[in-house]
């Protein structure tokens, strides 16, 4: 991937305009809950800050009706925020796409919710040229929305003077290309979650590039269907068994594998207080619910990603929000944790799951781009990346 990056450029002067994610959670008061996307896009405006550009900030939030925000779709609580971690006032810019307002070297200004603007959503080329009049650099520093071609992803990136990535958007694509495209041998990716249908062109896309798939949830129980196995009145998706089969075949053509599980955890009914019983794949009961993967599973595929050059984590194997199922999400968090190998992890599972075992310290990158993430891995050109490679 060849772009350029705000890090590269001479920004004494400019007007720098910087499409970040601020999309924040709230209260019903309309007060941040959670303020971490806020303070990961401080480095780009700051960077751009300390070169002496002037700073002007946009993002969407929520799911505003265009050309009608409410004051519940405002972003004024954000610009708050911003100022407060910033250390110096930052106003918020209504109205703000055909101008009419100045922006000095040394300032940093909000643009109101940019969902809120008629052509956003269908990547208006009037709208992306009259938000390209408004700045000499562009910056996407939102890898989040980096899936979607809307006007502030992609349309201005294409219509700016010069368009660039933030170091937020420059981070993620280098760690997905690091995982992806040029990884340490031996590639092994954790593939979990309900149905394999949700999953099937991401399965797809990785069985073309790992040395070993690893499945779990929902999408295990059909690979244990591929293999002849009961499964009881576990979910599963029967008439993707045929699917499953074609990317086990597709795997073992190149030496590869997707191993399925030797043993299970059980219970009779989806209940946090359900009692768990460990089971060999063989002695699963027409009234059992596969709810996690067994310790002799868990061990062996924890020795797998320990010697792992490269591992891609997405989805735990297990219901692990309740503890007695969290078991085999665990001993495979641990076995990343350990592994010296350069692990990226994405999706907002993998994410709490990174949180409650309280790993992400030992995770070599944590990718919060939720969609963009899955649609990498599913081998899909992301809009908005496109656009800044086509001005590199």
């Amino acid at each position: 991937m060849n772009f350029k990056r705000l890090s590269d450029l001479d920004l004494a002067g400019k007007r720098v305009f910087i499409r970040a994610d601020l999309n924040v959670p709230q209260d019903d008061s309309g007060a941040i809950t959670d303020d971490t996307r806020i303070r990961a896009s401080l480095a780009g405006i700051k960077l751009a800050l300390e070169r002496g550009a002037a700073v002007m900030v946009t993002s969407h939030l929520g799911r505003p009706t265009e050309g009608a925000l409410t004051a519940e779709d405002s972003m004024a609580p954000i610009a708050v925020r911003i100022g407060e971690l910033l250390g110096q006032p930052v106003r918020l810019i209504e109205n703000w796409v055909d101008g009419g307002f100045s922006v000095a070297p040394g300032e940093v200004v909000l643009l109101e919710n940019c969902r809120g603007n008629k052509g956003e959503k269908k990547n208006s080329e009037e709208l992306s040229k009259k938000m390209a009049a408004l700045c000499d650099v562009y910056c996407n520093d939102a890898f989040g929305t980096a899936h979607r071609a809307e006007a502030t992803t992609h349309g201005l990136a294409l219509a700016a003077p010069v368009a660039c990535a933030g170091p937020l958007l420059a981070a993620e694509l280098e760690a997905l290309g690091k995982a992806l495209l040029a990884p340490a041998r031996p590639l092994v990716a954790i593939v979990a979650g309900s149905k394999v249908s949700t999953k099937l062109t991401i399965l797809d896309s990785l069985a073309d590039k790992v040395d070993q798939l690893i499945v779990g949830g929902g999408i295990a129980n059909t690979f244990l269907l591929v293999a002849g196995k009961k499964i009881g009145k576990s979910l599963a998706e029967p008439d993707l068994v045929e699917d499953a089969r074609r990317l086990q075949e597709k795997m073992a053509a190149r030496g590869a594998s997707i191993p399925v599980p030797v043993d299970v955890v059980c219970a009779k009914e989806f209940s946090p207080n359900a009692a768990a019983t460990v089971k060999d794949v063989a002695d699963v009961a027409d009234d059992d619910l596969i709810l996690d993967i067994g310790p002799k599973t868990a061990a062996a595929l924890a020795e797998q990603l320990k010697k792992a050059g490269t591992i891609v984590w997405n989805g735990p194997v297990g219901v692990f929000e309740f503890e007695q199922f969290g078991q085999g999400t665990r001993t495979l968090a641990n076995a990343i944790a350990e592994s010296n190998g350069f692990s990226i992890a994405g999706g907002g599972d993998t994410l709490a799951a990174i949180a409650k075992y309280d790993i992400a310290d030992k995770i070599g990158y944590i990718s919060t781009g939720g969609g963009a993430f899955l649609e990498f891995l599913e081998g899909k050109t992301l809009p908005a990346v496109a656009a800044l490679e086509q001005r590199a």
